[in-house]
């Protein structure tokens, strides 16, 4: 009966469901949920520390259930999105329903690759190939490429465009990281070709595949549902990746790891990642909150992620942290503090370890 608690996750879905049923204010339906309702409730609700048995972490390792609750997005997202295009282009709608209902939309894209991102750091090709199928929407294929082989890397260090730097506000984080992302996966894709001897210039680079196949869908939607939904197409899944640039913004801020004597930069540890045990945000993001413990070991499943006392901890969830950095002075007069606090703090200890 516990693990039943994540099927909250797919709230966001069915608010989407009914946004776009109902229309009118209600076509916002998921950016009142995740910007509104969960926000509050993690003002009020406790959060929790606790972590599992190791006998308990390996029986949640095999159960199957969890793995369905990721594979079902999919169904889920590609039904929604044809709703919401066969809705613009057969109903009169005003203009603020149909700013309303493509954030909506934009909000489970972003809710996707999350999901997407848990499957991307599976070894089996299936999950791989989900993985792919849930970034498409979202206009965002090459994040399989520069967050797994780039992001996990150099993640806390002015090598990684995903990691936030101190005073850097939002804004100019997702120009740079947007940017520098795209560009950085291009490189590293060359170099995984090079080392292959294999030609750059061919379908053996995966991101001129991931160009054709988000041109085939752009394509597909245009010929089909016309300009318009092909417009909300895009703008949907610009919200998407930008939500995914919002989370990398405050998962990372203003935390750095120590370059070292040898010119390396010390191995990533669970003092790099800002962390939040809110209930709700960890159920519906499935766990992405506990990132502390996903950099120490990309592969471990959502379920079994752990809390660690030494990772600093956000003063709010994900989406009231993600409300809060939308204000910039806001968010530098609650969050600058809170990393010079923690910095010193990490500095304190490490004197202490040395003497």
């Amino acid at each position: 009966m516990k693990d039943a608690k994540y099927l909250l996750a797919f709230a966001a879905p069915v608010f989407v469901f009914f946004g776009i049923y109902l229309g009118g204010i209600w076509s916002f339906g998921s950016v009142f949920l995740a910007f509104g309702i969960i926000p509050l409730l993690e003002l009020v609700l406790p959060g929790n520390t606790e972590n599992l048995s190791d006998d308990e972490e390996l029986s949640q390792n095999k159960k199957r259930f969890f793995d369905f609750l990721l594979y079902v997005n999919f169904p889920v997202q590609y039904g929604l999105i044809l709703y919401f295009f066969v809705s613009l282009a057969t109903r009169e709608l005003q203009l603020y329903e149909i700013i309303g209902m493509t954030m909506n939309v934009g909000i489970m894209n972003g809710y996707c690759i999350n999901v997407a991102h848990e499957l991307g750091h599976r070894l089996n090709n299936f999950d791989r190939f989900m993985c792919g199928v849930l970034l498409l929407p979202s206009l965002y294929l090459h994040f399989l490429i520069e967050h797994n082989l780039g992001h996990h890397k150099n993640v806390s260090t002015d090598k990684d465009p995903a990691s936030s730097r101190f005073n850097e506000s939002i804004y100019a984080f997702y120009f740079r990281s947007v940017t520098m992302s795209y560009l950085h996966a291009w490189e590293i894709e060359r170099g995984l070709l090079a080392k292959a001897k294999k030609a750059f210039y061919s379908l053996n680079n995966r991101m001129f595949q991931y160009l054709i196949i988000q041109t085939i869908y752009l394509v597909l939607v245009f010929s089909v549902f016309g300009g318009l939904v092909l417009a909300a197409a895009i703008f949907s899944g610009i919200m998407g990746f930008l939500l995914l640039e919002s989370v990398n913004y405050i998962e990372h801020y203003g935390l750095r790891r120590k370059k070292l004597p040898s010119g390396r930069y010390e191995p990533v540890q669970e003092y790099h990642s800002w962390n939040s045990n809110h209930e709700l945000g960890r159920i519906f993001l499935f766990e992405l909150t506990r990132h502390s413990d996903h950099h120490f070991k990309s592969t471990r499943k959502y379920q079994v992620l752990r809390h660690f006392d030494e990772s600093p901890q956000l003063p709010q969830g994900y989406p009231g942290c993600i409300i809060m950095a939308l204000i910039p002075p806001l968010w530098f007069h609650k969050m600058n503090k809170e990393v010079l606090r923690y910095t010193d703090q990490m500095q304190h200890k490490v004197d202490l370890a040395i003497a």
